[in-house]
């Protein structure tokens, strides 16, 4: 954790299987592309699809896929199929690796969904840029919180976290103790 620049940092070992969404969306390699693109637009639109040759995951599909290798090229999703336009190959992550090892392969990766496989190699649920910035956000916002009541109130002399001089009074503004000078700047 590092306070330094008012700024939070927590490092967390938080498992990717503890923030995937299970049961990713699959589809048969031979489907049309408009195949799916209905399953995409079905009850909980993820915008993927894991694409299955023989039961084994070959591939990705993405809205991104929709829109650039058949709308933007005017092709019939109808008689385009998926083998045709999916992402492979599949780049995929263990269920027991972090979500900073997520992260830092989907940069690597230059991806924004990564299937989560379990032992045996089987995607066994999917996670988005979305999901890691959610849990990190909502882990930022905790650790602020735990900052602030962590606090003591009658604090009154030290070092100015500001400009870094001694004073003998000290404010407490936004978790940092400011002296009365750097206090007043801000009010200016």
């Amino acid at each position: 954790m590092t306070y330094a620049n008012e700024k939070i940092q927590l490092d967390t070992k938080v498992a990717v299987r503890d923030i995937m969404r299970r049961n990713p969306k699959t589809i048969d390699y031979r489907a049309t592309v408009a195949d799916a693109a209905r399953k995409m637009c079905n009850k909980d639109p993820s915008g993927s699809c894991i694409v299955l040759k023989e039961n084994v995951a070959v591939g990705i599909v993405t809205e991104q896929d929709l829109n650039c290798k058949v709308v933007a090229k005017d092709i019939r999703p109808s008689e385009a199929h998926v083998y045709e336009i999916m992402t492979s190959p599949l780049i995929t992550l263990h269920g027991d690796k972090t979500v900073e090892e997520a992260a830092h392969l989907m940069i690597k990766s230059r991806v924004r969904r990564l299937p989560i496989i379990n032992d045996k190699g089987i995607v066994i649920g999917i996670v988005s840029v979305r999901d890691i910035v959610a849990v990190s956000t909502e882990i930022n916002e905790l650790m602020s919180e735990l900052v602030v009541i962590n606090q003591t109130k009658d604090v009154t002399s030290g070092m100015c976290s500001r400009c870094g001089r001694m004073s003998d009074d000290l404010r407490n503004v936004d978790g940092s103790l400011i002296c009365s000078s750097c206090s007043e700047e801000d009010r200016l």
